[in-house]
């Protein structure tokens, strides 16, 4: 199964993003002016103001091409539990109507209760190919309802997905398509450009203004 790439997130939505990238930038030029002359209001109301134009012209149709993540709505949960429906144990017991859901960026299957973890871990990691699933599993404590669960589901990800596709948090395992790793990658390069660049072009800026 292939990951469907979403809709480009528009020209209004890329100039939004790039005049607030220049309103970052220009805040942070602003402090430096009034750090070095407060009396420059001026100038301060300028640097407040040019480069968020600057940023939404220059930036915002190269940001109006990226594509939005793909919405897990209905649609996915629905294929999700038909996928999933034969590991139902009946009222009471796991089922995917109570342990299956969508929190609108990942589906979350819910491994309490169940039987057949294994079976439901191989069956989810067949739906990580095409969207984000959150394995619940609680934090593995010993006093918790089941705590050899989190380590039963974690080394069976571990055997069959690579590390970049797999993210830990204190009570879920989630397991993201190919696809959403190279956005997150994507988002870190941008973050790390703007993290490198920022502290260069205010540094620059100081020695102007001083």
């Amino acid at each position: 199964m292939s990951l469907k790439e979403g809709e480009p997130v528009g020209l209004g939505t890329g100039l939004q993003a790039g005049a607030f990238m220049g309103l970052y930038l220009g805040f942070s030029l602003a402090v430096i002016s009034v750090l070095t002359d407060p009396g420059e209001l001026k100038r301060l109301v300028s640097l407040m103001c040019i480069p968020p134009m600057f940023g939404a012209v220059l930036l915002g149709p190269f940001l109006a091409r990226r594509r939005r993540p793909v919405f897990l709505g209905q649609q996915p949960l629905v294929q999700a539990r038909e996928i999933l429906h034969r590991f139902n144990e009946g009222r009471g017991n796991w089922r995917v109507l109570s342990h299956v859901k969508s929190d609108g960026m990942a589906i979350r299957i819910d491994m309490h209760n169940l039987s057949n973890v294994t079976g439901v871990v191989d069956a989810g990691l067949v739906l990580a190919e095409q969207y984000s699933i959150k394995f619940i599993v609680g934090q593995g404590a010993s006093n918790s309802r089941q705590p050899e669960l989190r380590n039963k589901v974690l080394s069976q990800i571990e055997e069959k997905v690579s590390l970049a596709r797999r993210k830990r948090s204190a009570k879920s395992i989630e397991v993201s398509p190919e696809p959403t790793v190279k956005y997150v990658d994507q988002q870190k390069k941008i973050n790390r450009a703007i993290l490198i660049l920022l502290p260069i072009v205010s540094f620059f800026a100081w020695l102007e203004m001083r």
